[in-house]
């Protein structure tokens, strides 16, 4: 799509902790191949190259990590690359592309991606991204929900309000509220009830409009946006952005904007999405054997079944074992029975706590 208003900005700062020991900080879970020979980070490039060029695709990540990111993307330009010196959340990130962007380009419109996915239908994405630019130019802040398929407690979810009609065949409605992951009882209520969409992460909207509602709702953040954009061009930037960023407060986007912002659309859809967030959904998109296990690596075994079996190099041998998650990275093994798989973020901060970050 020729749209020079229309740019493509890719979340890709995340450490992916659920994943670990296979996601560092120095090997975050986008620049893995999880799902065959292309990594996390390639995939996301790969799905919207028909509507973005390099040139209006914005990379948002770590310092630490734009090196990896650049091998595996040649094709972009340096200056597609934004550093975020220290993650804050989701609302600073999107504040920090958006004053990067207008500097660009004024009246752009930003379509904010994720770098560390599975969107299984591309072609669905692009022509959903299309037809969310028709309300970003209406002033909405438009955001992708999933059709939820289960009650999960993994997600936040978006409650649809008044309809919109449909767009280039895709129906929008008013959001009316963002819901936190909720307990079990609560999903189930919803999934009930129906009129809600799991929260992607996914957004669309005008730059200048995602600035009025930081000026509007996060105006001591809107402020620190302000000192860092006047660097902007200088030789006095990066000092102004370390400054500024070592003061700026954690805050999500839902929190931070969209619950109090006045025109808010979403647009559910189901494409095929899974944000790989641990390592048990792994074991519904990896092909199983005949067991139930899904093996990566030498692995060899008797009786054993519905096991997540992973290794770079050494020899997996599991005797007896059933419904286990097994992950060698070479420095570092996780054992874990899948039931417990969300707890590996848990673990991860008692590295960190412990002061063992050689293996982070």
């Amino acid at each position: 799509m020729e749209d020079q208003l229309y740019h493509a900005v890719i979340l890709a700062g995340g450490s992916g902790t659920r994943l670990w020991p296979l996601s560092r900080d120095q090997r975050p879970k986008q620049s893995l191949k999880l799902l065959g020979k292309r990594t996390m980070f390639q995939l996301a490039l790969d799905r919207i190259a028909p509507l973005f060029p390099p040139d209006r695709i914005a990379i948002l990540t770590r310092a630490e990590h734009i090196s990896l990111l650049r091998q595996q993307a040649p094709e972009l330009p340096e200056e597609c690359f934004i550093i975020e010196p220290q993650g804050r959340g989701t609302a600073p990130a999107i504040g920090l592309a958006a004053i990067h962007l207008k500097r660009k380009n004024p009246t752009a419109i930003m379509a904010v991606l994720t770098a560390d996915h599975l969107i299984a239908d591309a072609d669905g994405l692009r022509r959903v991204l299309v037809a969310a630019r028709q309300l970003a130019l209406d002033d909405y802040l438009v955001t992708l929900g999933i059709q939820p398929t289960s009650p999960s407690t993994a997600y936040g979810y978006i409650q649809h309000g008044l309809s919109l009609g449909r767009l280039d065949g895709f129906p929008a409605y008013r959001a009316t509220s963002f819901i936190e992951k909720p307990d079990l009882e609560a999903a189930i209520a919803m999934l009930d009830r129906g009129g809600y969409s799991w929260n992607s992460g996914m957004f669309i909207w005008r730059v200048g409009c995602i600035l009025d509602e930081f000026e509007r709702q996060m105006p001591e953040f809107f402020n620190q946006l302000l000192d860092v954009k006047a660097a902007l061009g200088t030789v006095h930037y990066q000092e102004s952005l370390d400054r500024v960023w070592s003061q700026v407060a954690q805050q999500t986007i839902d929190y931070g904007i969209l619950e109090g912002a006045q025109k808010v659309a979403v647009f559910p859809v189901d494409l095929g999405w899974n944000d790989i967030g641990s390592w048990d959904s792994l074991l519904s998109l990896l092909p199983a054997d005949a067991h139930g296990n899904i093996l990566s690596g030498p692995h060899i075994g008797l009786d054993t079944r519905d096991t997540l079996a992973i290794s770079e190099n050494r020899l997996i041998a599991t005797i007896g074992v059933h419904d286990l998650i097994i992950v060698d990275a070479g420095d570092a093994v996780l054992v874990c029975p899948r039931s417990r798989e969300q707890d590996v973020r848990e673990l991860v901060i008692q590295l960190k706590q412990g002061g063992y970050r050689q293996w982070l």
